[in-house]
């Protein structure tokens, strides 16, 4: 069994950022709000042996260095830049939805950084874009000052298909232990929160992006609709869709061996 590595990398401003991960730099996972290397663990036994998952923690997240005052989407994408150098890239980047927006950034910035892209349950942003449902986002907010453990608890089902958590009870507690094994502290998700209120509201073109992109979402996603997906697919050059019936925003939480199965088919095609 392999041995997860950790290391870290220096941000622009001097910020350690942790990363995690084994074997050759296949893939770089990029998460989203609020979360952090801990659900990469999840995916790495269902990936093909000989393919190296890694992380990145966004600052303020995980084992990241504290955030100070706001980022923004570009800076999150110009730190997993650094890491991809880091790691001796390019590589095929797995962007989970803010982290999706993370990779969109990266792949305009960087494109010789990036080898592919797999984008699972994100958004192009943009006046196509269709917003989070604004039941979640009264929820969210609703819980945001909550410690983060209540938080958790109180709002992550809704990254779940409808149903998913009652009858998954002991995966979906040890998924939250894993989330509360290092917490975001509630400062770091509203700087993300209004992070992504910014990249949605830009006027992005995803035609710009050429890179070999698979975009992943499931029909059940009650945080970022499919239409969403609908929208990458469609309008991104090297694009194709992977839809999943009844699935929510969380589906390699949700059914990690399937959702290895396609990461492992697209980076094998897309890394020498």
């Amino acid at each position: 069994m392999s041995i997860v590595e950790e290391t870290s990398v220096r941000a622009g401003d001097g910020a350690r950022l942790h990363l995690e991960g084994e074997g050759p730099a296949s893939c770089l996972m990029l998460h989203g709000l609020g979360y952090a290397g801990w659900e990469t663990a999840f995916l790495r036994a269902a990936v093909d042996a000989d393919i190296g998952l890694w992380s990145l923690d966004n600052r303020g997240t995980g084992r990241s260095d504290p955030l100070t005052g706001s980022c923004s989407i570009d800076d999150l994408a110009a730190d997993a830049a650094r890491a991809i150098d880091a790691l001796g890239g390019p590589m095929v980047v797995l962007g989970h939805s803010m982290g999706g927006y993370i990779a969109q950034a990266l792949a305009r910035a960087h494109p010789e950084k990036v080898a592919g892209l797999i984008l699972v349950a994100t958004s192009p942003g943009g006046p196509r874009a269709t917003p989070v449902p604004d039941e979640t986002t009264r929820a969210w907010l609703a819980a945001a000052d909550l410690p983060p453990a209540e938080f958790a608890r109180a709002t992550m089902p809704l990254a779940f298909r409808p149903g998913w958590t009652r009858e998954h009870p002991a995966r979906f507690e040890q998924i939250l232990s894993a989330r509360l094994a290092s917490p975001t502290p509630s400062e770091t998700w509203r700087a993300q929160f209004a992070a992504c209120a910014q990249f949605l509201s830009a006027d992005h073109d995803p035609r710009d992006i050429a890179v070999p992109t698979v975009v992943i979402h499931g029909t059940a996603d009650r945080i970022v609709p499919v239409e969403n997906g609908r929208l990458l697919a469609e309008t991104m050059p090297a694009a194709r869709s992977l839809e999943l019936p009844g699935a929510g925003h969380l589906p390699h939480l949700e059914d990690p061996a399937l959702i290895g199965r396609h990461i492992s088919a697209f980076i094998h095609a897309h890394t020498p």
